[in-house]
């Protein structure tokens, strides 16, 4: 279990590294959706499975919003991959500052601090996102609601605004 936690922060931390070092918004979007699949990775092994998966579904519709909005913005041909020399170079040097960051806080962490939640039996009638599910529909419910509304308006407005005067991609912002 450990080992997987810590292939799930690798993968974590390498795709924050790709979104920050990439100019380009296709390759980002692309690390964004590497970082949320890890984040809700993270989640599952913690004791989460159904709470990762409500904000991996919600995150991937907000997702393809930000993804149609700034691939309508951005219409250039070739595109900066992550291998270009500048791109690689800007990766190499943020990769190089987390591992210099991770190297100073190094010695508080340890592999028995991840305990699962539902480890805790003796203190909990549930599992630990069942509670969770449930406030989330009582208290949290219009909440919801909106939110669902937001990102469905949200994408209209985009399609609009990448529709433009039938020239393809909005050329001024």
């Amino acid at each position: 279990m450990t080992f997987i936690m810590y292939l799930i922060l690798f993968c974590f931390v390498l795709g924050l590294v790709a979104v920050a070092s990439n100019p380009s918004p296709y390759f980002a979007a692309l690390g964004l959706v590497v970082v949320a699949g890890m984040g809700c990775g993270l989640l599952v092994g913690c004791g989460g499975p159904f709470l990762s998966l409500v904000l991996f579904l919600i995150y991937l519709g907000g997702m393809l919003v930000v993804f149609a909005y700034s691939a309508a913005l951005a219409a250039e041909p070739y595109p900066e991959s992550w291998g270009n020399r500048e791109v690689l170079t800007y990766g190499v040097l943020y990769a190089g500052g987390v591992v210099l960051i991770s190297a100073l806080f190094w010695g508080g962490w340890y592999e028995s601090s991840w305990v699962l939640v539902d480890n805790f039996n003796e203190f909990s009638v549930f599992r630990g996102d069942v509670g969770g599910v449930a406030l989330m529909y009582s208290s949290g419910g219009w909440m919801l609601i909106i939110s669902a509304w937001v990102l469905f308006l949200t994408l209209f407005v985009v399609l609009e605004l990448t529709r433009g005067m039938s020239r393809g991609a909005l050329r001024a912002v």
